[in-house]
């Protein structure tokens, strides 16, 4: 996992026409790699299937284990573009599917209505009026006037894309129900407009932070993976993908340090990212290696809970001596 970029929640990011599927997880793996994520086996595997099979990907974990960049990574390997949906209460249709530009129909409306006097003239009811303007009702409820949210955009896509819809659980019950027909169909219904399939079906990955317990329909229609706390090895990779030059000994340190604060219990352990800006913190204050001074200055980078910054102060040798052993096989440079 790194640190992703900037962009747009809900825009098309175009990086390119190229979509070759990979033959093998590992060659997906290795895209992964060259997209600056540092996947596990296990991960590469389960979005190879999902890829292969055509299924949406739920990843489940704690906040901050890289599920949101994985979808990043994803789309940059495979030469597609990403649309995100991020999820909250509240989320409707609207928001999440399409919804009609309904000042562009009352311009339209404004502009047309000698057309559509023309139309009514001689009706002698209000009925017979209505009647007489209702074959031209359905012009004012077509794809012209219709806006598309991060859902339709995602299957009316000229191109394959990968379609994240981030932490769906902060999403209302009802919302997580409409998502199954996209899910399971790659299609979605418009009452006006009838059903709307995938001419591409995009690569959809879901992601959650167990805020809440989804539901067993939404399961069954997605394959599982589950990101955890990377290994010290692996993280120790990943600071030397964010942060190239960075030192071995203090990448070991850094690493071994916030490894211990995530076994106390905490309020909110330090994300992949946090360990991503203490690292740079400490680089920018030209230290070489952790020292208790350091760590007490410095832990609002890592922790952000007053209360949890009390628990580590009081910790503090215990968690500098654990840091120092790590780094010391690493050589000096």
């Amino acid at each position: 996992m790194t640190l992703p970029p900037d962009h747009d929640g809900g825009a098309l990011d175009d990086r390119g026409a190229r979509d070759d599927t990979p033959a093998t997880a590992a060659e997906l793996d290795a895209r992964l790699s060259a997209a600056r994520y540092i996947s596990d086996p296990a991960t590469s595997l389960a979005l190879w299937l999902a890829l292969r099979m055509g299924r949406p990907l739920l990843i489940e974990g704690p906040a901050g284990v890289g599920k949101t960049d994985l979808a990043r990574a994803a789309a940059e390997g495979l030469g597609r573009g990403l649309i995100r949906l991020q999820c909250y209460e509240g989320l409707d249709e609207a928001k999440a599917l399409y919804e009609w530009d309904y000042a562009k129909q009352m311009l339209y409306t404004q502009l047309l209505r000698d057309a559509v006097a023309k139309e009514i003239a001689g009706a002698a009811s209000l009925a017979a009026a209505a009647r007489a303007i209702a074959g031209s009702e359905a012009s004012f409820f077509s794809e012209h006037f219709l806006i598309a949210r991060p859902l339709l955009a995602a299957l009316r896509s000229a191109a394959p894309v990968v379609l994240l819809i981030d932490e769906v659980d902060r999403a209302d019950p009802e919302f997580e129900a409409f998502l199954l027909e996209v899910l399971s169909d790659m299609q979605v219904t418009i009452p006006e407009l009838g059903t709307i399939r995938a001419a591409h079906p995009p690569l959809v990955l879901l992601t959650t932070n167990a805020t809440r317990e989804m539901t067993e329909a939404l399961r069954r229609r997605c394959l599982h993976a589950f990101l955890d706390y990377p290994p010290p090895s692996r993280e120790v990779a990943i600071l030397k993908v964010a942060l190239p030059g960075i030192e071995p000994r203090l990448a070991a340190q850094i690493v071994a340090f916030v490894g211990a604060l995530r076994a106390m219990d905490l309020r909110k352990s330090p994300a992949i990212s946090e360990t991503i800006d203490w690292a740079r913190a400490l680089l920018l204050l030209g230290k070489r290696a952790v020292t208790p001074e350091l760590a007490r200055d410095t832990l609002g980078v890592l922790l952000k809970h007053q209360s949890d910054r009390g628990d580590a102060e009081a910790k503090l040798g215990a968690l500098v001596r654990a840091a120092e052993h790590a780094g010391a096989d690493e050589p000096v440079t």
